[in-house]
């Protein structure tokens, strides 16, 4: 697991799968954790890792209901987990979705826990809204169109933009379960502005990068829905996200287009 200074109230870990990245906000003597590795020997880094960085988190947050971002709880069973309603929602249509895939992905990748992930009680988010972070602010944007649910969470304060799996530097756009094209295309404009105003944008997965990259990932975005929408089967993939993976994912996600289509749905 990577560790990386973004802001001196802003601290990043970076999971060595996935490159799936945890954020640790502080500010008046009060932090909070958002998303989480992935590793059990990550997850249990993780508290010595933030309390020697001067960062003790009060409180979890996580993007959206995919697994792989509902970890926190297993490195700080006593704190509370803040997910945006839509969130919440999704996993009340979904009761027990994340805890098989998560048991799925430990099996294949042949992990063993010390203890199942239990979420225990959530609280729930107004999106749009915002929560207060000791004097501070963080502005909580909603973000669907990867999956039905999201939540971009800006620290305007510390110019640091955290929009869950987007603006990502080695994924292209993926339209899970549940998500559109035509909702990740709002999602990315809604964004377009909140990374104007942002420092460092630190998506779901990759290396946090600046405005003026985040900027380019963004346009580069809006040009793969535009040949998703086109229904290339090949199209041009940005460099450094032209990959097998990449291509696996675009089949995923045409298929799934298509089928949409075909629904009539948005």
């Amino acid at each position: 697991m990577r560790a990386v200074s973004v802001h001196r109230d802003a601290l990043v870990l970076t999971s060595r799968i996935w490159q799936t990245t945890a954020t640790a906000l502080r500010a008046a003597g009060e932090a909070l954790l958002i998303d989480s590795p992935y590793f059990p020997d990550e997850l249990e880094a993780v508290p010595g890792l933030l309390a020697g960085a001067g960062f003790e988190p009060d409180g979890l947050l996580a993007t959206h209901a995919d697994f792989d971002h509902l970890l926190g709880r297993l490195a700080f069973p006593g704190l509370a987990l803040g997910l945006g309603q839509p969130t919440v929602e999704r996993l009340h249509r979904e009761p027990g979705a994340a805890q098989r895939e998560l048991r799925d992905h430990d099996a294949e990748l042949y992990v063993s826990r010390p203890s199942p992930l239990a979420l225990g009680q959530v609280q729930g988010l107004p999106v749009p809204g915002r929560l207060e972070l000791g004097q501070e602010e963080l502005e909580l944007h909603p973000a669907e169109g990867h999956t039905p649910d999201g939540t971009a969470i800006f620290a305007r304060s510390l110019g640091v933009l955290v929009p869950g799996d987007y603006l990502s530097d080695v994924e292209i756009p993926t339209i899970s379960a549940g998500g559109s094209p035509a909702e990740y295309r709002a999602t990315l404009a809604r964004l377009a502005s909140l990374v104007e105003a942002a420092e460092v944008v630190v998506p779901g997965h990759g290396s946090p990068h600046d405005r003026d990259t985040a900027l380019r990932l963004l346009d580069e975005d809006v040009d793969y829905l535009d040949a998703l929408d086109r229904g290339e089967e090949r199209p041009a993939l940005p460099a450094g996200r032209d990959t097998k993976a990449q291509r696996r994912l675009h089949a995923e996600n045409l298929a799934r287009a298509q089928h949409t289509r075909g629904t009539g749905s948005a």
